[in-house]
């Protein structure tokens, strides 16, 4: 896949992923989550704080928003959640559609990744999370097959080994006759079937 679809895949799922954002109530944010530890609030804070910080990771500019785990002193929603995080999200996909952004080094979560690992770890965020917020909050939550089999393919990599520490849990065995959506957000550790 050549850095053009890369950097296509990363803005259509920002912009899905927006799209349910602008669905979430004042009424819902303490929903519970398919992100089992996290409820709907805090999913939501992540999102903002992931799309301002892997627009900096994209950027090469590492300091304190590369730099923190993610967590790191909680998910604190915002006042202004609602045009901030959008815009956050509009900035990552802005940063990772520069090719250069996909080469090199650079940082997020204090850990140093390559630029095209970093890249593609920011759309499973992006496209993972949505989902958690759409089906948290009964929306409708549809990528296009390129943008799941994407994350499919980088969560089966990923994931290889088994569960990621403070990352993904074990992965759900849902069949191959599932929807690439669906086998990526297994891949996370999610049962997409509890959720439908």
């Amino acid at each position: 896949m050549d850095m053009n679809d890369k950097t296509l895949l990363v803005s259509k799922a920002c912009a899905r992923t927006t799209d349910v954002l602008a669905g979430v109530t004042d009424d819902q944010l303490d929903r519970a989550t398919p992100c089992e530890k996290l409820r709907l609030r805090e999913v939501v804070a992540h999102l903002g704080g992931l799309g301002a910080a892997f627009a900096a990771s994209a950027r090469k500019d590492v300091g304190e928003l590369t730099d923190s785990p993610p967590g790191d002193g909680g998910y604190q929603l915002e006042a202004d959640w609602r045009s901030r995080y959008p815009a956050n999200l509009a900035l990552l996909a802005d940063a990772w559609g520069d090719p250069g952004a996909w080469d090199g080094m650079t940082r997020v979560g204090g850990v140093d990744l390559p630029g095209e690992v970093c890249g593609m770890v920011g759309l499973t965020e992006v496209v993972v999370h949505g989902w958690d917020v759409a089906v948290a909050t009964g929306q409708g939550y549809e990528v296009d097959d390129d943008v799941a089999e994407a994350v499919r393919e980088h969560l089966a990599s990923f994931t290889a080994a088994g569960p990621v520490e403070g990352l993904f849990d074990a992965a759900v065995d849902i069949g191959s006759d599932a929807t690439a959506l669906a086998r990526a957000v297994a891949l996370s550790g999610r049962d997409p079937r509890v959720w439908a």
